[in-house]
Order: C-alpha cells, then structure tokens, then sequence
C-alpha cells in the first residue's frame, strides 16, 4: 500500500476543502460541497482503510516484532502510530474531524454575523490545531456579547 501516496491526496483534499471554507463570498451554497467533498470523503477513506487494517487485511507498513495495535492501551496506541499506515490513518482522522469542526464554526459564524475577518484567523487555528480553533471560536462568541447559552452550544 502506498501510504505516501494516501497521505499526500488526504492533505490536498483537506486543504482545499478548508481554502474554499475560508475564502468562499456566498459560503452557505459552497458549504454542502466541502461538506461532502471534503469531511465526508475524509471520513470513507478513514474508514475504508481502518476497518481493514484492524481485521489485518492490509498492512500498515511498520516494523515487524512492535507491540500489537490497539486502542486499549498507551503501548498499543503508540503501536498503531509507529508506522506509515498508523500514521496516515490518524492523520486522516484529525484531517476529517478538524475540518467537520471548521464548517460547524464557519456556518454558525455566519449565522451570527461574525466578520469573516474574524473567522479566518479561528479556522486557520482549527486546522492546525483543532481544540484551539475551536476555543478561540467559543471565547470570540462570549467576548461578542452573543447569547450565551448559544455561544457554548452548537447550534
């Protein structure tokens, strides 16, 4: 398995799925498309290469005599990351999981009319680092005088 290859097509899916998020001027009809083209394509390639790699149909590529693969345990996390497949995978997932986060941000941004000035610098913080962004989103949404109850809600 060419887990470079994957590696590199996730992260250009991803990129542009968040450029398009960022820059698009009427963002309510480019939404569904990074939606699907961007967090749900995301989330079937997770899947189609998860699902596999733990019923040990493909390989993950990684050194031979390591501890087994798992999520039960800090060795067995630590396992599944120690090799090419591993670290794609959870790259995939962080890439799907990120990107769902910065759509719901965007869109309840718009929703109450945070300038997209604003935005831009939360989502870049949510693809870098996913919790920031998001906390930077929730503290900008209380600093704003928004409704509370709604600034600590998904809506």
């Amino acid at each position: 398995m060419n887990w470079e290859m994957i590696f590199g097509v996730a992260n250009a899916c991803a990129l542009l799925a968040w450029v398009v998020l960022a820059l698009s001027p009427k963002r309510e009809r480019v939404v569904p498309y990074v939606f699907f083209a961007g967090t749900v394509l995301l989330a079937c390639l997770y899947a189609g290469l998860i699902i596999p790699l733990m019923a040990g149909l493909i390989s993950d590529g990684g050194p031979a005599g390591r501890p087994s693969a798992d999520f039960t345990t800090l060795a067995g996390v630590m396992a599944l990351f120690d090799s090419p497949g591993g670290a794609t995978i959870g790259w995939i997932h962080y890439l799907a999981f990120d990107l769902f986060v910065g759509i719901w941000i965007a869109r309840n941004a718009d929703q109450h009319q945070i300038a997209r000035w604003l935005q831009v610098p939360i989502l870049f913080f949510t693809l870098m680092a996913g919790p920031i962004g998001l906390l930077l989103y929730l503290l900008l949404r209380l600093i704003t005088g928004k409704k509370q109850d709604d600034a600590l809600l998904p809506s």
